[in-house]
């Protein structure tokens, strides 16, 4: 057999790249992105009532939980090394109303719930989605004048709602209603009342995603009639993201976000490359979730190798933060 002769280019033969990863020790020499457990931001689903944990159909290992129930759940995350925790109220039909007004309520479950953690745990962060979607009887994420969405009405609940949490105990308030200018309302109402600490973390690129069926599942939080278009991001388009990012820091915002995540990982580049030095959280959604769970219980994909490789994806994006229901998985893989 004749000899193969190396391949030359302006007279330089070729780069040899196999002895970066000839074995293990030499890959993990070379790597460049790590994953931690404080990565990451898991979220629970908060209901009234006292020792309810129940899987929620949509979403599997996933829990609607009581407050009392999440003092137990909280522990093992906890010891896993994460410590942060987005919170979402799930409440029964007669709590709704046209205007959300249980949002607002030191009685809903998610204030309770922040009031009970904090006492236990005083040194982890929690943070609340901010939105009418679940509390409001139609399902829209603000109020309705005939069946549009009236921006400037919805701002002053939206504001309410964080002033509450905050109240609560709140760390981060995360405005997800996509309303313009909720940013500045909620700065401002903070602000007024002596909340000048509490940081805001805005979903300021939440596109209008078919990756959210699962969680408006889990929150009962289906719009009961049309879609979410006229305020969600249209996912054709990239510069908007960029602006309304620009658009939420000017009114106040401490973090940034971009929903979905590895279905957005030209977003999250984007947003890291225009604010390197702004906290990037890249939430992964009810609907990937499930895709990479139902593919590993279908023997599709091996579920440890492509949650790692996913997650490391999107940190290798720019994200500094990841909200995942995953969490609590990769956080024992990490320690293992």
């Amino acid at each position: 057999m004749n000899e193969i002769q190396p391949y030359t280019s302006k007279n330089m033969s070729f780069k040899r790249f196999r002895p970066l990863r000839k074995d293990a020790q030499t890959r993990d020499l070379l790597v460049e992105v790590q994953l931690s457990p404080e990565d990451f931001i898991l979220p629970y689903f908060v209901v009234e009532g006292k020792g309810i944990r129940n899987e929620i159909g949509s979403l599997k290992d996933v829990y609607h939980l009581s407050v009392d129930s999440i003092l137990k759940e909280i522990e093992e995350p906890i010891k896993l090394g994460i410590n942060k925790f987005l919170l979402f109220g799930v409440v029964e039909d007669f709590r709704k109303d046209e205007t959300g007004s249980f949002s607002t309520s030191p009685e809903n479950p998610v204030n309770k719930a922040i009031q009970e953690i904090k006492k236990v745990y005083p040194a982890i962060t929690i943070i609340t989605d901010v939105c009418l979607c679940a509390y409001t009887s139609h399902g829209h994420c603000g109020v309705l004048v005939g069946e549009q969405v009236e921006n400037d009405k919805t701002l002053p609940i939206l504001a309410e709602m964080a002033l509450s949490n905050a109240k609560a105990g709140a760390n981060i308030i995360a405005p997800s209603a996509m309303m313009d200018g909720q940013v500045w309302a909620i700065r401002q109402l903070l602000d007024k009342n002596g909340f000048t600490g509490v940081k805001i973390l805005s979903y300021s690129a939440k596109y209008s995603s078919g990756l959210y069926g699962p969680f408006r599942g889990a929150a009962n939080s289906k719009p009961a009639f049309g879609d979410r278009k006229t305020y969600q991001m249209d996912y054709r388009v990239a510069s908007q993201a960029i602006e309304e990012m620009e658009a939420d820091l000017d009114e106040g915002a401490d973090y940034l976000m971009v929903k979905p995540a590895h279905t957005y990982l030209d977003i999250i580049s984007k947003a890291h490359t225009k604010y390197p030095e702004v906290t990037l959280a890249a939430y992964h959604v009810s609907g990937e979730y499930m895709m990479l769970k139902s593919a590993a219980l279908a023997g599709i994909v091996e579920e440890k190798h492509a949650v790692l490789e996913v997650f490391t994806a999107i940190r290798r994006a720019g994200a500094n933060w990841i909200i995942s229901y995953y969490a609590p998985f990769v956080a024992k893989l990490l320690k293992s």
